[in-house]
């Protein structure tokens, strides 16, 4: 069993940046490919960034080259760097684990969720 912990959420204006974190229990961290997928307001979550248990980074189109995913596998955790955030951003982010595999996109190909740390952007 996987629990996640996202923190950093917040209030940000326009061109503005925040680092999301989301720290993981168990002692096999290294051993998942952990994603980031958000929810905006009346629409479906959807898949913003994963990164392998190989460190293969993948981002989906609308925030590629704004944002950075990492990890830290000592620290039990996986970062989200957004930077030049738009309005269309605003979203509740959540953290979601997967053991050992690519990166899928889809929702249901996940294992392990967060609670979830809201994104407000503002114009």
């Amino acid at each position: 069993q996987v629990q996640l912990v996202e923190s950093g959420g917040g209030l940000v204006q326009a061109g503005g940046s925040l680092r999301l974190s989301c720290t993981a229990s168990g002692r096999t961290f290294a051993t998942y490919t952990m994603a980031w997928f958000r929810r905006a307001p009346g629409k479906e979550r959807e898949f913003v960034s994963g990164i392998s248990d190989m460190d293969y980074a993948y981002y989906a189109d609308s925030v590629q080259g704004r944002f950075t995913i990492s990890r830290d596998n000592a620290e039990n955790a996986v970062y989200l760097q957004m930077n030049n955030l738009k309005p269309e951003d605003t979203a509740v982010y959540y953290c979601a684990a997967k053991r050992r595999s690519v990166v899928p996109r889809r929702v249901g190909d996940y294992d392990y969720w967060g609670q979830g740390t809201q994104v407000t952007v503002s114009s």
